[in-house]
């Protein structure tokens, strides 16, 4: 019984030890990265694109299928969700891996415009810091205009304003609920989801929307079933 005790406390220092490490790691790339460009400067360069679209020129429809489908507690949390992390690491701990890393919104933002997209636990560390300033430097509002105007929806397409252009012939504030849904799925794959690619995975990816917002109280059931049962329709 005392050497199974010993071995237990040993794996736990050595689980301490390792999370140290890769904690410091995280910080020290945060900083590093920070260092190259500031954040208020990320900010800044992404707000002064000439393509940017801001919250007052998007359909609500469109906002509640991003926030559904990509991180309900958008409006709740501080940039980090404790909850959302717990369930993407018992996900990873089945499956073996980091399929699931329970980003927010802010952390998206973060990891699109500062870090790679490359999957460690330093990266996502340095995220989680990066995330905690933009909190502090932008309303939940401007968050989300950061992220949609930084996020690939495939086809050559980098903000909402273009994507909604080049796949529906319309400024983003036109778009319909069908429309809104389609595009909200896209950049969570983009070479994947995108319509003009694998038009039944996009299909397949909007009915994920659909279900996310009728669980979040944006739809009801048989709203979503129009569209559910709509023909894949986009301009290109």
């Amino acid at each position: 019984m005392k050497i199974l005790k010993r071995i237990f406390i040993s794996i736990f220092v050595i689980a301490l030890i390792f999370l140290g490490l890769v904690f410091y790691q995280g910080y020290d790339l945060y900083q590093s990265t920070i260092e190259k460009l500031p954040i208020e400067k990320m900010i800044s360069n992404i707000q002064s694109m000439e393509n940017y679209c801001t919250i007052e020129e998007m359909p609500d429809d469109y906002i509640n299928a991003v926030i559904a489908v990509e991180d309900r507690r958008f409006y709740k949390h501080n940039g980090i969700d404790p909850i959302s992390i717990g369930r993407a690491i018992i996900t990873d701990i089945k499956e073996m891996s980091l399929a699931e890393g329970g980003s927010t919104i802010t952390q998206q933002v973060a990891k699109n415009n500062l870090f790679t997209q490359e999957k460690k636990a330093t990266r996502k560390i340095a995220e989680m810091f990066a995330a905690r300033d933009i909190e502090k430097m932008c309303s939940k509002n401007e968050i989300f205009e950061l992220y949609v105007n930084t996020s690939y929806f495939g086809d050559g397409y980098y903000c909402v304003k273009d994507a909604a252009e080049g796949y529906f012939d319309k400024a983003p504030k036109d778009m319909d609920l069908y429309e809104c849904t389609l595009l909200a799925g896209i950049p969570n794959a983009p070479s994947v989801y995108a319509p003009t690619k694998n038009p039944e995975l996009a299909k397949q990816r909007q009915a994920q929307v659909l279900k996310k917002m009728i669980d979040n109280g944006y739809l009801t059931e048989s709203e979503a079933k129009d569209i559910i049962d709509g023909e894949l329709e986009f301009a290109k």
